[in-house]
């Protein structure tokens, strides 16, 4: 090895090991006895480990019963129970591996050994592919390995990087053929981890259409606990998002937890083998996978987090929210307020024309709104779901000045303009389809699957992407557009590509392309119009992903908008997403989507919470309602800056299943918080007496609750916050909650 620069946050461990570390975490690598990586440790920071305390740590004199040596050269060395960086299978190691290469039928057994290892201290931010960032080079650094396997003629780069202010590490590896001739990819994951015991439990966030993201939890034992998604998205059922936690604590324990900043299919899995020991894998899912990877020419894997809490859930929570704040998501986003969006949807549908959207947009503005959004059914000659996709061009019967003249009309009472776009699909009865039917996605099988009356796009052909970006740009541009709602509603199926059967490519590379074409046509869109926002969705909460925050700061998080069960969805996408990332819309009762009467305090006390929208007819509302919308958005304009980008924290368990739910959001120096506090159902002779412990506060500091009482940061953390009195059959005149789904905010503001 050659010496190491003298760098603060990687350093070289004699001439074999690598110690990367900030004031958060440790994360330490080694070359073993047969050049392959080693894992060593990953969790608090250590003081610099020496050479000595190195070989201590992966010092193997014996043989694990039932294994096979690696090696006669090695002794008694093997894989089987080895922590290893990058593992592939076969070679003494018979768990699942991170790298399956095939050359025709043949199974390669790799075996890479350490070549060099390189440190950057830049990562700029490229709009070609989503991964973290660092701005200039005091942030971030990037350690580099090189690994080569010289009988199979490939390298592999390992890529590793630690960010100064967070607990976590990013992980991608490349691939390089070096080989005279082609060789197939058939499985490459972008991150792994090996924990030493498997005293943990397995936290998903799943769910279904109107219920994502739900949290659960898995015990761990030998076999293999995994989620995944087939469906060419990350998916309604499931996300990326996997942690291990040593408990359901909020505040103590160990926790580690992965996500992949992707958008496609993928799979996280831990598989726990019969020394209890967890292997931890995220990536692209191998199934339908496959990548030819042609001489000289190298594949990249979505880059992955590792992140490592020793303050439980909401330590995690913590550190998932920075990361994904600072350095993935546009900067620009924190310094920009996020607008109050009027949304037309669920106030008139596929029903409306220039009049209707100008009274609504003309009393949105009353309101105090800021962006006026109009949803689905601008173009073509879209008055249902059934068609005109792929056909961008503004329907002149209700827009019969054109899109430019009624956003010029939007833009002159002092609101920003945006639209809703499906542009990765396509309906039958448009131009674009006749013109071009090999566009779509579908199996040249005499049967072809539809959904909503619409057709995937192929996105795997960059002629697709042009074509609608061509159409999309002038919209855009006569619009002056601010705001762009992007949906996705149809998931891929009998996946197939006549652009890749003509290029000799194999189809197994199509989910990956697909998705590389979505990025694309991100890419065109932000390179032309930078200062456009985007929010992503996908039938609501189809594709809530890393991959999808890199470009859109925020996304549309279901379609389901009742307050009681956004209380779940927020709980558990917020352990992986930021606050910031969350579109809140208030909308009208009884609910669309499940039919629930919640009231409008309820609505707007949990919407307020991460960018605030609304989303009913507000011409129809009577005056008391009116003036209580007015009032909210007046008191979330003076409180926006901490409601979507403070620090957010749960203040009870995790539990979808919970009556009660209650959480805050602070400031950095911890001087101004809100509590929401949130009860389902009621309940009958309940205590008039309960009180909340605040986390996220000041024990030296005293606070004014709602400019009434003066409480010292320690009664309110260690005694806590008096939850407000229920009614309970007996206190008719002092209950301040009555009857099913009610909230209270509480504000509370330091006053030394």
């Amino acid at each position: 090895m050659s010496k190491v620069k003298n760098e603060t946050m990687i350093e070289l461990i004699g001439d074999h090991g690598f110690h990367l570390h900030n004031d958060k975490i440790s994360y330490v690598l080694t070359v073993m006895a047969n050049g392959q990586l080693g894992h060593l440790y990953y969790g608090k920071a250590l003081s610099p480990l020496t050479a000595t305390e190195l070989d201590y740590l992966q010092a193997q004199a014996s043989k694990s019963a039932g294994t096979v040596k690696y090696s006669p050269a090695t002794g008694n060395f093997n894989l089987a129970d080895r922590a290893q960086e990058y593992p592939v299978y076969g070679s003494s190691d018979f768990r699942r591996g991170a790298l399956d290469v095939y050359a025709g039928n043949e199974p390669w057994y790799l075996d890479f050994s350490y070549q060099s290892y390189t440190i950057t201290d830049t990562k700029p931010r490229s709009l070609a592919q989503p991964a973290t960032y660092a701005v200039g080079n005091q942030e971030a650094q990037e350690l580099a390995i090189t690994l080569v396997d010289q009988v199979h003629q490939l390298k592999l780069v390992t890529y590793y990087t630690i960010f100064r202010a967070h607990g976590v590490i990013a992980r991608r590896s490349t691939l390089t053929n070096l080989g005279a001739s082609s060789v197939m990819i058939q499985n490459m994951m972008s991150a792994v981890l090996e924990l030493p015991d498997d005293q943990f439990e397995m936290v998903n966030l799943a769910g279904a259409w109107l219920k994502e993201r739900h949290v659960k939890y898995h015990n761990l034992a030998q076999g293999t606990v995994a989620v995944e998604s087939l469906k060419g998205a990350s998916g309604h059922q499931h996300n990326p998002f996997i942690a291990l936690t040593r408990s359901r604590s909020l505040t103590t324990g160990d926790v580690y937890a992965s996500n992949l900043i992707y958008s496609g299919n993928f799979l996280s899995q831990v598989e726990v083998n019969e020394w209890h020991k967890p292997r931890l894998m995220t990536g692209i899912s191998p199934a339908y996978f496959g990548w030819q990877l042609a001489p000289a020419a190298a594949f990249s894997t979505p880059e992955a987090l590792l992140y490592y809490s020793a303050d439980g859930l909401n330590g995690l929570m913590a550190e998932t929210q920075a990361v994904a704040q600072q350095q993935i998501a546009d900067r620009q986003w924190q310094r920009r307020p996020r607008p109050i969006v009027f949304n037309n949807w669920e106030a008139t549908y596929f029903n409306f024309d220039e009049t209707k959207l100008l009274t609504l947009a003309q009393q949105a503005k009353q309101l105090g709104m800021e962006c006026f959004v109009v949803d689905d059914g601008w173009f073509g000659h879209r008055d249902s779901d059934r068609t005109s996709l792929g056909d961008w061009r503004v329907d002149h019967r209700k827009f019969p000045h054109g899109v430019g003249h009624f956003a010029q009309q939007i833009h002159d009472l002092g609101l920003q303009m945006g639209l809703w776009f499906e542009p990765e699909m396509v309906s039958p009865d448009t131009p674009l389809y006749r013109d071009h039917p090999d566009w779509v996605v579908r199996h040249p099988y005499p049967r072809t699957a539809i959904g909503r009356g619409q057709y995937v796009l192929d996105f795997a052909n960059p002629a697709v992407v042009t074509a609608i970006y061509a159409q999309i740009k002038p919209v855009i541009e006569a619009a002056q557009l601010d705001f762009i709602k992007w949906d996705m509603n149809r998931n891929i199926t009998e996946a197939y590509s006549t652009y890749l059967a003509a290029q000799g490519l194999p189809q197994t590379e199509f989910f990956h392309r697909y998705i590389l074409g979505v990025y694309d046509l991100y890419q065109r869109i932000l390179t032309d119009f930078p200062d456009l926002l985007i929010e992503g969705c996908a039938g609501g909460g189809g594709r809530f992903d890393l991959g999808m925050l890199f470009y859109s700061p925020q996304m549309w998080p279901s379609d389901d908008s009742d307050a009681v069960e956004r209380l779940s969805i927020l709980s558990g996408t917020t352990l992986a997403y930021p606050l910031s990332a969350f579109s809140n819309h208030v909308s009208a009762v009884p609910n669309d989507q499940v039919g629930r009467m919640t009231p409008l305090k309820m609505r707007q006390n949990v919407a307020d919470f991460g960018p605030l929208g609304y989303e009913l007819d507000i011409t129809k509302l009577p005056a008391p309602e009116l003036a209580a919308i007015k009032a909210n958005i007046d008191f979330y304009r003076q409180h926006r800056e901490l409601l979507v980008n403070g620090h957010f924290q749960q203040l009870q368990s995790l539990d979808p299943d919970a009556n009660t739910v209650a959480w805050s959001v602070a400031n950095a120096d911890q001087s101004e918080l809100f509590v929401g506090f949130y009860r389902k159902l009621a309940t009958p002779n309940t205590s008039v007496l309960n009180y909340l412990k605040l986390l996220n506060i000041a024990v030296n500091r005293h606070y004014q609750i709602d400019d009434g009482p003066i409480v010292s940061g320690q009664v309110l953390q260690q005694f806590g916050l008096r939850e407000p009195y229920q009614f309970n059959g007996a206190n008719a005149d002092t209950a301040e909650l009555r009857g099913d789904f009610q909230s209270r905010l509480y504000h509370l503001v330091a006053v030394d």
